[in-house]
């Protein structure tokens, strides 16, 4: 029988909310920063897939959370593209060669970098119970196009939507070329143990409708369909950050199964202007947890009471702070747990 996560993004609605958080494993557990002392960068302990799958499993094994997400970043794609990947203190990720100056075909690709991801993923789905739902994931290509393109984040993604603009063509063959692979790499994570895998759209909200249509509805609508070709009956999440409005829109026309809510849409909104039955995930502001105020609680119960009447997947609106309090962690599930919807 699959566990609740699963169950719900099937569509069911059973006994119950099932709970994940985006960056559950990660720098507020104390037990990763110490195992992040020994292994030394980020970089390097994604790629140990004994390391990775500790860390994974490490939320699980403390809250029994009802899903684990796979331990890695979104930019293993433009890694195994041929761009060089480090992570420095105090500034982030940084990729070379940018491809606002690099032509895309001067990377020269190494898709034995997803090998130990996939690894990690077969360890991890050994060590959990049948009730926790594996959960893979990977950037959706607008997002990480403008990695590649800047070399790093950015506020507004001015280079990408510069480029975009400025040369379509090459653009869109930038946003191929991540599409193709990712849907690869999205296969062999589900080959490996995924169960479900969620598209992360961080920087979706910051396009003009038709930039939106074309940069971030149908490349993922393409991703979806050809993996529900290859892996039918996988669920597949969307997760398009900062949409608000065009959030209906991406939910009708990508094919995904459930649609991730951010923090800064009104969750009766959303359970009346998206899809029928669709089942949601969300949507919980980060530092409404990390702040561990009155309102956390009563919020909690908000958002359950919102999406009561279909399946709902409860989450935060992005990734946890790492600064959050684990008490406050403790109490957000409480609530959950001992929520009678």
């Amino acid at each position: 029988m699959p566990g609740l996560l699963l169950d719900t993004l099937n569509g069911n609605r059973g006994v119950g909310v099932p709970l994940w958080l985006m960056r559950q494993a990660g720098r507020y557990l104390p037990e990763y920063r110490e195992l992040r002392a020994h292994k030394g960068g980020f970089l390097a302990l994604a790629y140990d897939s004994e390391a990775a799958a500790e860390v994974t499993v490490q939320p699980i094994d403390r809250f029994g959370f009802d899903g684990a997400i796979l331990f890695s970043d979104i930019l293993i794609v433009p890694h195994a593209l041929g761009q060089h990947l480090e992570f420095l203190a105090g500034e982030g990720p940084k990729l070379s060669p940018r491809l606002v100056d690099a032509a895309l075909e001067s990377l020269a690709p190494d898709l034995t970098r997803f090998d130990p991801i996939y690894e990690t993923v077969r360890r991890v789905r050994a060590r959990l119970s049948p009730e926790v739902t594996m959960l893979g994931f990977a950037g959706s290509p607008w997002t990480v196009a403008t990695y590649m393109v800047a070399g790093e984040g950015s506020r507004d993604q001015h280079e990408a939507r510069a480029m975009a603009y400025r040369d379509p063509q090459a653009f869109q063959a930038i946003v191929d070329a991540i599409e193709t692979l990712t849907v690869d790499y999205l296969s062999g994570q589900i080959t490996a143990g995924a169960e479900a895998v969620q598209l992360f759209d961080s920087w979706a909200g910051s396009l003009a409708p038709d930039e939106f249509e074309r940069w971030v509805i149908a490349p993922n609508a393409r991703i979806v369909a050809a993996l529900k070709q290859r892996h039918p009956g996988t669920p597949i999440i969307g997760f398009p950050k900062g949409v608000g409005a065009k959030l209906p829109a991406y939910a009708r026309e990508t094919g995904v199964d459930a649609v991730g809510v951010d923090e800064t849409i009104d969750p009766v909104w959303a359970a009346r202007e998206l899809p029928a039955d669709m089942p949601v995930q969300g949507n919980l502001d980060p530092l409404l947890l990390l702040s561990g105020s009155q309102r956390l609680e009563s919020r909690t119960r908000t958002i359950l009471e919102a999406f009561s009447d279909r399946p709902h997947v409860f989450n935060l609106g992005h990734g946890i702070d790492r600064r959050t309090p684990i008490a406050h962690v403790e109490l957000l599930i409480a609530c959950i747990r001992g929520w009678q919807g």
